[in-house]
């Protein structure tokens, strides 16, 4: 059984598997979260596929600043939101157990690896 919490936007020919909760977000056509996942207000493009395990993290509990920075280039930007999970492009694939921090922003197509942390922060 998936949680899909309220605020979502869902596309068609989407699936979730069990244990994965989607919280505040838009899923676009074909795009596929495993089992055991958890997205948190993101946009996830077209055609995205989420191995089992893999998350979208929102909020960035580890610090007392809790705004959201993203990097565009070399400058991290201040969003003004503290939950803000990633804008993930269209035909990406995140493996199993991956994680992507708060803020991250994926051109389409980009592959994150198994157990991988994608942290554009740092």
């Amino acid at each position: 059984r998936s949680y899909l919490r309220g605020g979502n936007w869902v596309d068609a020919d989407c699936s979730f598997g069990p244990g994965t909760e989607l919280k505040s977000s838009f899923v676009f056509r074909g795009t596929k979260l495993a089992h055991f996942n958890f997205v948190g207000d993101s946009i996830l493009g077209e055609d995205v596929n989420l191995e089992a395990g893999s998350m979208v993290c929102n909020y960035r509990n580890e610090r007392s600043d809790k705004s959201i920075l993203v990097r565009l280039g070399d400058v991290l930007h201040r969003t003004g939101a503290e939950k803000f999970g990633a804008l993930v492009g269209a035909h990406s694939r995140i493996g199993a157990n991956a994680v992507l921090a708060p803020g991250a922003l994926l051109t389409k197509g980009t592959t994150i690896g198994r157990g991988a942390l994608c942290d554009q922060e740092t």
